[in-house]
């Protein structure tokens, strides 16, 4: 059994060392209404409080019930966010992409990303990543798209592990149950 108090304050004693490496003291999070980002928002909200922004970046293909979980999640925990559209981004280049919906969701997921990076400059802050170890070793992600971050806290947690952690930390049990 793992120790999970224990893994979580080092995940937050990381964020701030890396952080104050870098010398800024806020982070930026895209938020998904997903499991790996709701841990991710947790961890940064304890480790940094009202100097955490999360960025819900919905298109047209998003589902209402993401928005609204990631939302949940944002009241449940006293997270400020932001919605911040990449429909007219996808909008604007999909009819290049012949209806290939791998292709449809690299482009989406790099548009999330330079959403997020501007966010960050405006913002003076860090953008944190999501990816957990699974995806990683599996080269579930998009290059420059939503493996691109400054840190990434939950790269060494596979997603099998992550549930309990997640239950541990409070996320919403609209996340936990998708």
């Amino acid at each position: 059994m793992k120790d999970w108090k224990k893994i979580k304050q080092d995940l937050i004693l990381f964020l701030k060392t890396e952080v104050e490496k870098a010398g800024l003291k806020k982070v930026t999070v895209g938020l998904s209404g997903g499991l790996d980002s709701a841990v991710v928002a947790i961890l940064c909200k304890e480790a940094f409080g009202e100097n955490l922004n999360c960025i819900l970046m919905p298109s047209q293909f998003s589902s209402k019930s993401s928005i609204d979980d990631a939302i949940e999640l944002c009241e449940k925990f006293d997270i400020k966010y932001e919605i911040i559209s990449i429909e007219p981004m996808v909008s604007g280049f999909i009819k290049n992409m012949n209806e290939d919906k791998l292709r449809i969701g690299n482009f989406s997921a790099r548009m999330r990303m330079s959403v997020l990076y501007d966010v960050s400059s405006r913002e003076k802050s860090l953008v944190v990543g999501t990816s957990n170890r699974s995806e990683i070793l599996l080269g579930y992600g998009t290059i420059f798209g939503d493996t691109a971050c400054a840190i990434n806290p939950i790269g060494e947690i596979y997603k099998s592990d992550e549930f309990e952690f997640a239950r541990i930390l409070g996320v919403t049990n609209t996340i936990l149950n998708k």
